[in-house]
This record gives C-alpha cells, structure tokens and sequence, in this order.
C-alpha cells in the first residue's frame, strides 16, 4: 500500500515541490490582534504590514490534533496505511510531543512522527527526501532511518535584525543573550541538538554574519566525504539573498545552492530581514 508525506507549513515548501511529491501542508495559525490566519493564506504583504505598525506582538498556534486527525483520516481513506509526519522542531513548539502522545492511539494508519529539529529548509529537506524515496517505491520502515541521517548532517545558522522577537516569544533558549540588542550588532543564532534555538556570537553587519557562516561551511567541506546542499533562507530581504547565493555559486561551485523564504510562521520570533544558511548532505544523492 502506498506512503504519505505530512508537513506544516514551516517547511516553507514550493508549490512545485508539494505537487511533484503529493506532499500534504497543514497550515500553522498566524494571529495579528482579533484575527487569525492559517499561515498558507496569509500574504506576507499583510504580515509585515502588521509587524511594522502595529504595537501588538504577532502570535502563533500550532497545528491542532483535529488538523492532523482529519488528514489523517482522508488519507487512510484515499488507501494510505503508513504516513510520515515530518514537522517543526520539537524544541521550540510542544506540538511533536502532543503529535507523539496521538499517535499511539491513531489505528487507521501506521504514523511515523519525524521531529526535523529545525524548521525551513531543513524540515523542507527532509520532505524532499521522502517524496523522493516514496517515488522509487521505498516504504516508511527504510524512509525513516534515511530521514534521522539526513537530519545528522544538518549545519545551520542565522542572523537577526535584534533578538526582541525571539526573546518576546519565549523561542530563545539562552535568553541573556538579548544584550546584543543594546550593541546593535546582529546576534548569531542556531540550533542546538536538541533543537532549540540558541545564541552562539554576534557581529557588526550582515555581511560579517555570512563571512561567519561561510568558514563554518568551509570546514565543512574540508571534513565531509560526500556532496552538500546550501540554503540561503530569507525573511523579506530578497536582494541580499539572491546577493548570498550568487557569491556561494561563485566561491563553492561544488556546492548545491538554492534559496528559501521565511513565512509569517517563523518571522513571528525572527523579525523581518532575518537572514540564514543552512547546509547538509544533498538529499538528492541518497
């Protein structure tokens, strides 16, 4: 019988890409004062709108049991008898631990609950892969362990505008951090093992920042034995990313490169003009 692929909406998935792997999106909840929007139907016109103007701090709902309990059902129904739920880090939301708690009781599928770890492009990767395994015919019992090596190769770091979002919204976990605030240097954050995002250092510019990012990455290259993909992720600052990728196409032509754009779901604790890198094994060479 065939495998399904569930996703939120923090995977920042393409359309292309949702529709050639038959991936299914739950949206997350993105809340601006009195009004509530599932994060695929709200403009990111809207939302920065919102952030920049008004007082009152953008807020997040994680996606509901009875989301994921009705797509569930659909797709046990359309046939489906194993589905992987791939979803955001478990270290900056409870909804994996409450997805888990389901699971054990769900009885019209097997579910196999991923926890990515991160979110964006790492979480998107993740889908990728598994839509791709799904195509050649491998079933969730081989997709899995996959998944959990691709996860182990993941290398990601970002820089904000300032840490107020993140240390409002509860999502920094090193929360003395937010002096970087009072120097106004763009703090540099990542995800620890466990999946929570951390403050590691700060510099002056963004273009210290992706210097910073850059070395990581050419240790990298330097240690690894086998091909890498690079992300370039983004909130609302296009330029200076088409900018980044352009001088990694440029200085790492052994390198995939490819870019993502953060959503409201994630720029509710990032602010606007966050900028990242993000890199692992190609998912394309499993």
């Amino acid at each position: 019988m065939p495998t399904a692929i569930v996703t939120d909406t923090a995977s920042y998935l393409t359309p292309t890409q949702v529709a050639q792997y038959h991936i299914v999106v739950l949206p997350i909840t993105v809340i601006l004062g009195d009004h509530q929007y599932p994060e695929s139907e709200l403009s990111l016109q809207t939302f920065y709108d919102y952030l920049n103007t008004d007082n009152e701090l953008p807020t997040t709902a994680q996606v509901s049991l009875g989301q994921i309990e009705e797509a569930y059902d659909r797709l046990a129904a359309q046939g489906f008898d194993e589905i992987i739920s791939i979803h955001l880090s478990s270290g900056i939301t409870s909804f994996m631990s409450n997805l888990k708690m389901f699971c054990k009781t769900y009885t019209k599928a097997h579910i196999y609950p991923v926890d990515s770890l991160v979110a964006s492009a790492g979480e998107a990767n993740l889908c990728l892969l598994a839509g791709q395994m799904v195509a050649n015919g491998d079933k969730a019992a081989d997709i899995v362990p996959e998944l959990e090596a691709l996860r182990s190769t993941m290398q990601v770091y970002f820089a904000v505008d300032n840490l107020s979002h993140l240390a409002r919204t509860g999502r920094l976990s090193n929360r003395s951090a937010i002096i970087g605030n009072l120097l106004n240097i763009k703090p540099l954050l990542t995800f620890n093992d466990v999946g929570q995002i951390i403050a590691i250092g700060k510099e002056r510019t963004m273009k210290k920042a992706f210097h910073y990012m850059t070395d990581r990455l050419e240790e990298s290259l330097k240690t690894v034995g086998y091909s890498l993909h690079a992300t370039v992720i983004n909130a609302n600052n296009a330029e200076l990313a088409d900018a980044w990728a352009a001088e990694l196409t440029e200085q790492y032509p052994e390198v995939r490169i490819s870019q993502s754009q953060l959503g409201p779901a994630i720029s509710v604790h990032t602010g606007e003009k966050t900028m990242g890198l993000l890199w692992q094994r190609d998912w394309q060479s499993f």
